[in-house]
């Protein structure tokens, strides 16, 4: 951890809180060629005096206590000190460099650790270069913004250890920027696995989006009362329920017929299930546990072990919870009055949106445990009932408190704290977590730039900060026929927010994924791709060519569609490219024979078919031999083919 120096100026100020805002440590990178932003906390109404090596800057804490303040932009030089004090506190930071900040972001291939990379042990004991710092925010999830940063949060000098556990990608990218410049680089870790674009966006910037006012006033209300913000949360879920299943309406009552239902174990996923193997969308499952009157006069808490991913819980028809999480058990409390002898209906609506589903764990620690410590057990098995696939119902409210599944919680917790540090740019790799809604990655991906770019944008303006966003790898099984495909929706999103913006880059990974993991290790090459954007967006290289082929028009020709490319392209392993397909008006796709021409690729028209859009790569896990002359691969893509 870096070293903060306080000197107490009056006894009884000897235990005093930093003046200056928790990411600003020992060993930072300070942004080269901008105002350089300083702030912190102070006594309300306090003057705070502060000094950059030689400049000097005054501030005064606001009504909250709150001060900043600008020294001159600086390019790099020897090393810093940075020193604030008031009339009764003062704090010193050391070894301050001067360079380019990228903050990296993003889910778990942004997080994927150094250490796990290709050749990842040799690669840590080989990373130690004194102008390459490091800073990683940890994980932090708030229904409000934050400015603290975790104590262990401070930034180091890139060393085995330090690295170890440091983003790979980031730091490849890094690596290769410094090497490039030749000025200290300055990486920020901010990752978190398995989390929606949503949950890094501001409260401000998805108000601005719209379609999220509801989910953001529940997070308001969890914000002042947990209970609260349940139980709107709950009607929420409630709402979204009756629309996307009605006919379930009645699938929680005690007198509803359920003996033609199926049944599964208690403890498994419920993908183990014959029929359910790919299956994400809502199941009710429903048990009967039978209790004696004096059972039924206590009070009790009603266990479920863990259920995928949210649940709604009744018991004798009566609502008792709902609750997020694909690992967090489910512990409800069942108020004196509910149960009753005899037979008691224990029924779960339980929507899994992906991967593994259901209720699973150990059977034996599921039932009722009484007030007086005895205990009825659920039973082995559940009565099960399909009612929507998330196709059908659409995705449910997610409890928008929750981490990584919220609204806003990460940009408050992470992203917050750092606002207004210095930057040159972000890196971005996420989007796994969106494949079950493409159609709307598009608007929160330019939401996410246009909202970090406001809030990190230089004092006194200045051009758009660079964005680089990593397309998605290629991951799962391959197909002989062409098909639907999340993952090719959100990497198309990714494509087109990139063709809109000139300060976007693309560094596309679709060809250096592993089908059976979503892991892969090659970050090196998502580094290096990364880098190659930076250097054209960033840093002046604007002829470097930095991505494949993309398309730029589809038309309709002489019996073919002719698609152009910006730029040359070259068939690997193969004279033909493969992997293009046409669809018709009614969505009827088929792959089409291809060749290479001079300004792209042209494609034969089946005789009778009547192509509406075209598509390449379209697939979760692509077989693609189409590159450009530099080796990079040509991007997925979906596009209207115009007359």
């Amino acid at each position: 951890m870096a070293a903060t120096a306080l000197t107490a100026l009056g006894p009884a100020l000897a235990q005093a809180a930093p003046l200056l805002a928790p990411v600003f440590t020992d060993h930072a990178v300070l942004q080269r060629g901008q105002p350089i932003r300083v702030w912190g906390a102070a006594r309300p109404g306090e003057a705070v005096e502060l000094s950059l090596d030689e400049a000097k800057a005054t501030a005064t804490a606001d009504a909250q206590g709150r001060w900043s303040t600008t020294f001159p932009a600086r390019e790099p030089g020897a090393a810093l000190t940075l020193t604030a004090q008031t009339s009764g506190e003062r704090q010193t930071i050391s070894d301050l460099l001067v360079g380019d900040v990228w903050l990296c972001s993003g889910q778990s291939n942004m997080e994927y650790p150094l250490r796990r990379s290709l050749a990842g042990e040799a690669e840590a004991a080989n990373s130690a270069d004194p102008n390459i710092r490091l800073l990683q925010t940890g994980r932090t999830s708030l229904p409000e913004p934050t400015t603290a940063l975790p104590k262990e949060a401070a930034w180091r000098p890139a060393t085995p250890e330090s690295a170890n556990n440091f983003s790979a990608a980031c730091f490849f990218m890094g690596r290769e920027i410094k090497k490039t410049t030749g000025v200290p680089v300055g990486l920020i870790d901010a990752t978190w696995g398995g989390s929606v674009i949503q949950d890094w966006i501001s409260r401000e910037g998805l108000h601005a989006l719209g379609g999220y006012d509801e989910g953001l006033a529940v997070l308001a209300d969890y914000a002042k009362s947990p209970d609260l913000g349940m139980a709107n949360w709950s009607a929420m879920l409630g709402r979204w329920a009756a629309k996307a299943e009605p006919q379930a309406a009645t699938w929680n009552r005690p007198d509803f017929d359920d003996r033609d239902w199926k049944t599964m174990p208690a403890e498994q996923f419920w993908e183990t299930n014959p029929g359910l193997e790919t299956f994400d969308g809502t199941i009710w499952l429903r048990a009967t546990i039978t209790l004696t009157a004096k059972q039924a006069r206590q009070g009790a808490t009603l266990s479920l072990g863990p259920i995928d991913d949210l649940d709604t819980t009744f018991v004798n028809g009566r609502e008792i919870g709902s609750s997020q999480g694909w690992d967090r058990p489910r512990n409800y409390r069942i108020a004196p009055g509910v149960l009753k002898a005899g037979p008691n209906l224990i029924a779960v609506r339980a929507i899994d949106t992906s991967g593994g589903g259901g209720a699973w764990g150990p059977a034996a620690q599921k039932g009722l445990k009484f007030d007086d410590g005895s205990f009825a057990p659920l039973g082995a098995t559940w009565r099960y009932k399909v009612s929507a696939t998330i196709a059908q119902s659409g995705l449910p409210p997610t409890a928008p408190w929750v981490g990584t599944s919220g609204l806003s919680t990460l940009r408050n917790g992470m992203i917050a704290p750092l606002v207004p540090y210095g930057v040159r740019g972000f890196a971005w790799y996420q989007g796994e977590a969106n494949v079950a809604e493409p159609q709307t990655y598009q608007r929160l991906l330019t939401a996410l730039v246009a909202d970090w770019r406001s809030a990190f944008k230089a004092e006194g303006g200045g051009p758009d900060l660079p964005f680089l966003v990593v397309q998605l790898a290629d991951f799962g099984p391959r197909h002989t026929a062409p098909v639907e495909s999340g993952w090719a929706g959100v990497r198309d999103a990714q494509r087109r927010t990139a063709a809109a913006d000139p300060k976007v880059g693309l560094a596309s990974a679709v060809d250096i994924g592993d089908i059976y993991d979503i892991h892969p290790a090659n970050k090196q090459q998502v580094g290096h791709r990364l880098a190659l954007q930076a250097r054209k967006l960033a840093y002046g290289e604007t002829t470097l060519v930095a991505a494949g082929p993309a398309p730029l028009s589809a038309t309709l020709s002489g019996g073919a569609v002719v698609v152009r490319l910006d730029q040359p392209a070259v068939v690997q392993a193969d004279v033909r490219p493969v992997g293009f397909e046409l669809c018709d008006a009614a969505g009827g796709c088929r792959f089409a024979e291809a060749a290479l021409t001079g300004e792209g690729v042209r494609l034969a028209v089946p005789a009778g078919f009547s192509p509406a859009k075209v598509r390449f790569a379209w697939a979760d896990s692509p077989i693609l031999n189409l590159y450009g002359v530099t080796g990079l691969p040509a991007t997925p893509f979906e596009m209207a083919v115009a007359p």
